[in-house]
């Protein structure tokens, strides 16, 4: 997918209060950066913010942090950030791959992957966020009771991700086919894209893993 670059957008995230520019020399320390010793959660890959700006508007007493590597899609949930009086919500612009360098072990409570790039050739499996790579990644930053929470309606890298989590050696603690008809459905806080393929009739998948 092609992203149209927005003029302007590195510099406006950067200078932005909302946002960690040096999050490798935050590693460790996040509960510092936040002030509190409230659970943190991660969604990597968080496109425009709506669902993380949401979950960290219901859920007080965590706080969030949202990944996103384009800073074309960044700067949208920045806009809407900053309309917002939140102190349990920042931003980092990176790539996923370098997680470990921005988290310590056991510094993650969850872990939030939605309508992650499918990358439908097969020679980049390693860079689908489901891959036992990525599991491998996650086992890193993760608390022992830590847990991973996947939507997509990708089917098959909903199946590909089924497969590739018991083979990082994790669990498989619940999964639907068709999310907003399954008990799973319970307090589900919708992503942008999860409204639009919903509405066209695609059935949303969830997976949920530990280890």
């Amino acid at each position: 997918m092609r992203l149209r670059n927005v003029k302007g957008s590195r510099e406006a995230i950067a200078a932005s209060e909302f946002t960690i520019n040096d999050p490798e020399n935050q590693k460790g320390n996040w509960r510092k950066v936040f002030g509190n010793n409230k659970p943190i959660h991660i969604e990597v890959g968080m496109g425009k913010g709506r669902f993380i700006t949401d979950l960290a508007k219901a859920n007080p007493h965590i706080n969030y942090i949202g990944i996103e590597k384009y800073s074309s899609v960044l700067i949208r949930a920045l806009e809407k950030r900053q309309e917002i009086e939140l102190d349990n919500l920042l931003f980092i612009r990176m790539d996923a791959e370098d997680i470990c360098d921005v988290f310590a072990p056991d510094e993650v409570d969850k872990i939030y992957l939605n309508f992650s790039d499918p990358w439908p050739k097969d020679r980049h499996a390693k860079r689908r966020l489901t891959s036992k790579e990525f599991f491998a990644r996650y086992n890193n930053i993760l608390k022992a009771d830590g847990v991973v929470e996947f939507k997509t309606d990708n089917r098959p890298l909903f199946d590909f991700s089924l497969e590739q989590v018991p083979e990082a050696g994790w669990n498989i603690v619940a999964h639907t086919f068709d999310l907003h008809n399954s008990p799973m459905n319970e307090g589900n806080i919708m992503t942008e894209y999860e409204e639009k393929f919903s509405s066209m009739g695609n059935p949303i998948h969830k997976l949920i893993a530990n280890r």
